[in-house]
């Protein structure tokens, strides 16, 4: 097998006491370095693959999904700023949302790069806009939202997605685990 794309993850230990926003960047963090050891060692060809019944579900549609929810949430969300989004292909799915198409040919390695600018993005960003918790900023999906709900929302992102790249990366090459 090629050498991988993402190389080795080491999973941060999770902050499980203390002021909140410790424990959910330490959420955050261990959320980010979860999904990314679930795509640990695969070429660009498992990347890309689509091991279940689905025309939308692939790790790096995964990847390109997440990159966008840093940006979306973090940065124009949180900070209001116009975020500088990678231009993947996208589509209409079915259910008439858009999503990114997986004919799409942006190396993985690249998607990849983009992810980690993402993350680190967010990261600069969760410290400016963190101060005042109660904060409410506008939301077409959910209307106005506190602070706290985007935070807990990213995090639930993150572990849906999680459950997608479970099923994926055991179908993909049998690798299993939390």
């Amino acid at each position: 097998m090629s050498e991988g794309v993402v190389g080795k993850i080491v999973r941060p230990e999770r902050v499980t006491a203390g002021p909140w926003l410790e424990v959910i960047a330490s959420n955050l963090e261990y959320h980010r370095a979860a999904f990314l050891w679930k795509c640990e060692g695969l070429s660009e060809k498992q990347l890309r693959q689509q091991p279940i019944p689905s025309t939308e579900l692939t790790l790096l549609g995964l990847m390109r999904h997440l990159q966008g929810v840093e940006r979306a949430w973090f940065q124009r969300a949180l900070a209001g700023t116009a975020p500088d989004f990678f231009p993947y292909r996208t589509r209409i799915s079915r259910t008439g949302d858009t999503w990114f198409d997986e004919s799409d040919s942006t190396p993985a390695a690249e998607v990849y790069e983009d992810y980690l600018r993402a993350c680190e993005a967010s990261r600069l960003a969760f410290a400016e806009v963190t101060g005042e918790p109660a904060r409410l900023v506008p939301n077409e999906e959910y209307g106005d939202a506190d602070v706290r709900f985007v935070l807990t929302h990213v995090i639930e992102e993150y572990a849906r997605h999680l459950g997608h790249a479970d099923l994926l990366r055991e179908a993909i090459d049998g690798a299993t685990g939390e």
